[in-house]
């Protein structure tokens, strides 16, 4: 890869990452050299649901969709924070509902729609308040972890690069990943910061020479932040 390109160090879950890899050298080609360094890895975890019944359950992640399929009992109508985690429970089997935004969108979503009494399923770590903001509303809510998320340390080529001064672009997805980022000794490389939403970029204090945030919650608005950087 020519010495001018781009380097792009990719912290997203194996899964995603590798997706979001696939969209940027569609759109940028020859201009970026990427690494993938998941910074988190989730584990699936089988909990005790709260009494039931309940007339619809909540997504604000893929990971969560994969989690339910390994629960009995729930009901088939979903809420979900964006289009992916709807596809994801659609092909789960979900008569699924996006926000198409963030928590606040979804929270917006079921005040108007208001489908009886409804579970979240979520990760160990999360942001948003989901069910607070819906009992404030006047909501039936209930939440429930059905998994973790496991930090994982730099692999040794995203170490080298923060070794280097090339500027190293970092897009982050989470204020989980963005706190988790710059636990390392030192960091050398000039980082270009591009922050999913004001949330993630408040988590992440570490300095940035340059700093972004997306105009929208989704990976094509991260797309187009990252164009904002490398011309």
């Amino acid at each position: 890869m020519a010495s001018q390109s781009h380097r792009i160090l990719l912290t997203r879950p194996a899964d995603q990452g590798a997706r979001f890899a696939d969209a940027l050298r569609e759109r940028f080609g020859l201009r970026i050299e990427i690494t993938e360094s998941p910074l988190i890895a989730p584990r699936l975890i089988t909990p005790t649901l709260p009494d039931g019944p309940f007339d619809a359950v909540i997504f604000t992640s893929e990971t969560a969709v994969q989690a339910a399929q390994s629960l009995t009992g729930l009901p088939r109508i979903a809420f979900t924070v964006g289009d992916r985690s709807a596809t994801a429970a659609r092909n789960a089997g979900f008569a699924a509902h996006s926000a198409n935004g963030d928590a606040a969108a979804l929270v917006g979503l079921l005040t108007q729609a208001r489908p009886g009494r409804v579970l979240h399923l979520h990760g160990q770590h999360t942001r948003g308040d989901v069910v607070g903001h819906l009992r404030r509303a006047g909501l039936q809510a209930e939440g429930v972890v059905v998994y973790t998320q496991e930090p994982q340390p730099l692999t040794p080529l995203a170490q080298h690069w923060l070794d280097e001064a090339q500027p190293v672009i970092v897009p982050l997805f989470s204020p989980r990943t963005a706190t988790l980022f710059p636990a390392r000794r030192t960091i050398t490389a000039p980082l270009w910061l591009v922050a999913l939403s004001p949330a993630v970029d408040h988590a992440a204090t570490f300095a940035a020479a340059r700093r972004v945030t997306a105009a929208r919650p989704d990976a094509p608005a991260m797309l187009d932040a990252v164009a904002t950087l490398i011309g």
